[in-house]
């Protein structure tokens, strides 16, 4: 049991993420996604995903801003967010989201239902956006053969395209996995800190590893914002219209 803003939600971890009606499809328990669609402050689905820009740990928006209000650090690995508005450093992560509402069953439909009583039982004005669908499940459950595959948008703010070429590593450097997608989509507002400890994250690089990155001729820094390399690097930087980033490994300098 998980509390939301608008209310309780509960959950059975012996739903199964495929719900094609063909036998030939494997089914997998959803209780083995929970580390990675659950909120780790409610212990529920992931509602309203929001995502801590400095360490990309996620969390229910209604959780995380109300932990934010006597904490300043990521409740996940304590990294300090930011030293007077930690709301500043948290950004909605809409493709995570969606996958939650597709991987559980009439998630979405529950919660609309939970907003719209919230807003009537406070005498306010439900916002359209909010609005729950008159079709129940039955009717949404019927009708989903009819229904092409849904097609992940990108959200406009997603304006980089990414290509992360990996230059080798130095000697004394071996436990790290392959980065297994050179390929990402972020905000031009992004800085070289967050594809670093994106990088980190993928490669699970121990502290002690130094990442340097480089941009044509151009060694970066963890200031500096893609949008800001992409205008002065001009277009030594693109390949195909994408931002090419060129990264190695090293040991810190004594």
């Amino acid at each position: 049991m998980s509390t939301s803003l608008y209310g309780s939600r509960s959950h059975d971890g012996s739903t199964n993420v495929s719900n094609s009606d063909s036998e030939d499809e494997p089914k997998l328990p959803l209780n083995q996604f929970y580390p990675y669609i659950r909120c780790a402050l409610c212990c529920g689905f992931l509602i309203d995903a929001t995502t801590i820009t400095e360490c990309l740990h996620t969390f229910c928006k209604s959780c995380i801003v109300k932990h934010f209000f006597h904490s300043n650090r990521c409740p996940t690995c304590s990294i300090v967010v930011h030293q007077t508005q930690p709301l500043y450093n948290i950004r909605p992560d809409r493709q995570l989201q969606d996958i939650v509402y597709k991987m559980v069953p009439f998630l979405e439909e529950l919660e609309r239902v939970q907003m719209t009583t919230f807003y009537k039982d406070r005498g306010l004005e439900v916002p359209k956006a909010v609005g729950v669908s008159p079709q129940g499940p039955a009717v949404l459950r019927r009708q989903k053969k009819d229904l092409p595959q849904s097609v992940f948008t990108i959200p406009p703010e997603l304006d980089v395209s990414l290509v992360l070429e990996f230059v080798g590593a130095e000697e004394g450097i071996n436990n790290y996995k392959p980065l297994e997608r050179r390929y990402v989509r972020v905000s031009g507002e992004a800085t070289v800190r967050h594809v670093e400890l994106f990088i980190r994250r993928k490669m699970e690089l121990s502290p002690s590893c130094q990442v340097d990155m480089a941009c044509g001729d151009h060694l970066l820094d963890h200031y500096q914002s893609l949008k800001d390399i992409q205008n002065s690097v001009g277009k030594e930087a693109l390949q195909d219209g994408l931002l090419v980033l060129h990264f190695g490994l090293v040991l810190p300098s004594q």
